[in-house]
C-alpha cells in the first residue's frame, strides 16, 4: 500500500559500538551482532588483551569487520571523542549498545562521592552523553541505540540504591531518548536479571541460590540470552522504540 514501509527484512546495522565489549555479556553481545552481519567496534577500558583477542577472532572470521577503542567513561571529554573514532575508523555508526557498567554495594552511611560518580558516570551519564554525541551519526543511517538496563532499576536491590538510582535513570532516559531521538533513531532496553555472577563474590553461594529460588525458571540467564535479545531491538524490531524488555527468567514477574 502506498505510503506504507517494508518492516518484512530490516537491514543489519552496518557499524555497531558495544561499549564494555571485551569480556561477560559485552563480548557476548558483540559476537551476536557479528555473528548477524555486523561490523563491531569494541569499546574496552582496562581489558586490552581480551579486547583485541576478541577482535582477533571475529577478523578472522570476516576481515576488517572488528576494531577496539579504548576509553574511560568517566572522562566526559572521551565520550564524543569515541564516537569520532569509530566513524572515523569505519565511515558511519549505525548502532550503539550502552552495556558498560559500574556494579557494588553502597550500603548506606558508607556512600562517598567515587563511589557516586563512578555508578552515575558509567551506568547513567556514560550513555547519555554517548548517545548525545552519536545521534548526528545514528540519524543519518536511521539507526538504533540498546541500553542494557536492569530488573533493579524498577524494582531495588537491597544495599545498592546508588546503582539502583543510576539503573533507574537509565530506565527513564531510555524513554526519554526514544522522545528525543524520533522519528530517525530507535532507543530501547534491555533489563538482565541473574545472568552472570559478580567475579569479586558479591553473592555468596546462598544468596545466589535464594534468588535462583525466586526466579520463575529456576535458573540463571546465560550472555546469549542478553546477546538475542539485543540483537531483536537493533536488527528485528523497525516498530519498537521506547521500550524496555526484561530478561530475567520471571524473576521480576513477583519480586
Amino acid at each position: 500500500m502506498k505510503g506504507e514501509r517494508d518492516v518484512s527484512h530490516a537491514e543489519a546495522p552496518s557499524v555497531v559500538l558495544v561499549t564494555g565489549a571485551a569480556r561477560r555479556v559485552g563480548a557476548g553481545i558483540a559476537r551476536a551482532l557479528h555473528a548477524a552481519g555486523a561490523t563491531v567496534a569494541l569499546h574496552y577500558r582496562h581489558s586490552a588483551e581480551a579486547a583485541g583477542r576478541q577482535a582477533a577472532a571475529l577478523n578472522a572470521l570476516r576481515p576488517g569487520s572488528a576494531a577496539t577503542f579504548q576509553a574511560d567513561l568517566l572522562d566526559l571529554p572521551a565520550l564524543p571523542a569515541l564516537i569520532d573514532a569509530v566513524v572515523d575508523r569505519f565511515g558511519r555508526l549505525d548502532g550503539l549498545v550502552n552495556n558498560a557498567s559500574s556494579f557494588f554495594p553502597t550500603p548506606l552511611g558508607t556512600v562517598d562521592v567515587a563511589a557516586w560518580d563512578d555508578l552515575i558516570g558509567s551506568n547513567l551519564r556514560a550513555p547519555f552523553f554517548l548517545m548525545q554525541a552519536a545521534a548526528p551519526a545514528l540519524r543519518a543511517r536511521r539507526g538504533a541505540v540498546v541500553n542494557i538496563v536492569d530488573i533493579h532499576a524498577e524494582r531495588p536491590l537491597p544495599g545498592y540504591p546508588v546503582y539502583c538510582a543510576a539503573k533507574a535513570g537509565l530506565l527513564g532516559l531510555t524513554r526519554a531518548m526514544a522522545i528525543e531521538l524520533a522519528p530517525e533513531v530507535r532507543v530501547n532496553g534491555v533489563s538482565p536479571g541473574a545472568v552472570m555472577w559478580p567475579e569479586d563474590g558479591q553473592f555468596p553461594d546462598d544468596a545466589r541460590a535464594a534468588i535462583v529460588a525466586h526466579t520463575l525458571l529456576k535458573s540463571t540467564g546465560q550472555p546469549d540470552d542478553i546477546a538475542a535479545a539485543v540483537r531483536f531491538l537493533l536488527l528485528e524490531a523497525p516498530y519498537v522504540t521506547g521500550q524496555i524488555l526484561a530478561v530475567d527468567g520471571g524473576r521480576s514477574a513477583h519480586l
